[in-house]
């Protein structure tokens, strides 16, 4: 085979074969195929798409790169879930111990962030002592005995789809639905997981901005992991504003353990019983969404939910004390109000302006060698739809960096108030199986 034959044929829309894809990317991967060629065969698939056998087989050749986890010792059907990226996003941190309060079995493998916010490694890390650098035995160990552990990403995972990433950044081949689609479902499937609950965020804070776009990947993952022997279900949620009421590592932590003392937003508790609903059913303790949802509730209501939190923390190596005193986690030295400045109700917020102003605090990297501050980010304290009054303080900035005009400035562009008290909004749009 010829890799330029290749790429002219997928250029012409055709099929490439299982074989063709594999010697492609494995060919990539270990140096042979220069990166001009790879780019123009990317490029290809941008424009021509690929069927679902070819995105099957993409992602089938990007999991057999590297590493493959075996957590077969793992008692249980493993259950992991993956969000496609937001701002304010701290599901994991709710969902991790609610659903390993049910005794399924959630075996997480996770990375950091890079861009207007940390990851959940960098979140949990806020944590004193929280440690995430687990071998294999202990992180087998706490979910066998604990049913919950997180670590992060091994070296060796999906090297051909980093390699590949990164040149996807930089020749205009990101927003490819079947090369974002294979990306994300290799590195979960090769994380060893039996069953996986996608959150595919959509609207102004997420990579999807459209709907049918959401739609399209979200049914794109759901075949993927289908084909490959994975249960999976894909829920689209809202992202046109933070969710929840804080953004950023510390305060997040924050944030996620009043949703599991049953003190948390609407928008942020309903997107969290949902996805953990969801992979309760596929982890085999609930049969209907209902029986799952009022369960969960339950289990939040009745303290079981924080408490399984603290025993999270504590298994990983963390300061427990956090539960009682959240004022013992990161706090910044200048936290700046930004004020109503008339009378009405939160028209919209646009999340990924809140985003990109907290990385600019400290909350997120703009490169991947930057240190993050855990305890920079923004609180959002008037949320769309709420009423607000001239004065009222509608977002706090935390920042230990002294100039922080820039992020100020787009904050308080971020925001609108009308009159009217706008329609309500749904925090999850639909359900892909």
């Amino acid at each position: 085979m010829r890799v330029v034959d290749l790429i002219n044929k997928k250029k012409d829309g055709k099929i490439l074969s299982k074989e063709e894809i594999q010697f492609i990317v494995s060919g990539y991967t270990n140096g042979h195929i220069p990166d001009y060629q790879m780019a123009a065969f990317l490029m290809a698939i941008y424009f021509k798409g690929m069927n679902r056998d070819e995105i099957s087989n993409l992602t089938l050749s990007y999991i057999e790169s590297g590493d493959i986890i075996d957590l077969s010792s793992i008692d249980g059907i493993k259950v992991d879930k993956h969000s496609s990226g937001g701002v304010g996003d701290k599901i994991s941190l709710i969902v991790i111990p609610l659903v390993a309060a049910l005794g399924i079995p959630v075996a997480k493998m996770s990375g950091r962030g890079l861009g207007h916010t940390g990851g959940t490694i960098d979140k949990l890390e806020s944590i004193e002592g929280f440690n995430t650098n687990l071998d294999m035995n202990t992180f087998i160990d706490n979910v066998n005995k604990y049913k919950m552990a997180i670590a992060g990403q091994t070296a060796n995972l999906t090297p051909a789809d980093k390699k590949t990433y990164a040149l996807r950044d930089v020749t205009g081949s990101v927003d490819s639905i079947p090369l974002i689609a294979s990306s994300i479902m290799s590195k979960k499937i090769a994380s060893g997981a039996d069953a996986i609950v996608l959150d595919v965020k959509v609207g102004a804070g997420a990579f999807m901005k459209s709907l049918d776009k959401a739609k399209e990947l979200a049914e794109t993952m759901v075949d993927i992991g289908k084909s490959l022997n994975r249960k999976t279900i894909a829920i689209i949620t809202n992202m046109n504003e933070p969710l929840g009421r804080e953004v950023g590592n510390a305060n997040e932590v924050r944030e996620a353990m009043e949703v599991l003392k049953g003190n948390g937003s609407e928008d942020e508790t309903t997107v969290a019983l949902t996805i953990a609903s969801y992979m309760s059913i596929l982890g085999g303790v609930f049969e209907d969404f209902d029986s799952a949802y009022m369960k969960l509730k339950h289990i939040i209501k009745s303290g079981k939910a924080i408490e399984k939190f603290r025993e999270f923390v504590r298994i990983q190596g963390g300061n427990t004390d956090i539960i009682g005193n959240p004022d013992m986690l990161p706090k910044a030295k200048n936290n700046i109000e930004i004020r109503a400045k008339k009378d009405g109700y939160i028209k919209f917020i646009k999340a990924d302006n809140i985003g990109l102003a907290a990385m600019l605090l400290g909350a997120g990297r703009k490169n991947k060698e930057d240190t993050i501050d855990f305890s920079a980010g923004i609180t959002v304290n008037k949320k769309y739809g709420e009423k607000v009054s001239k004065g009222d303080t509608v977002f706090v900035l935390h920042t230990n960096i002294e100039n922080y005009t820039e992020a100020e400035n787009i904050v308080k562009n971020s925001f609108s108030i009308s009159k009217v008290k706008p329609a309500a909004i749904k925090y999850v749009y639909d359900i892909i199986k």
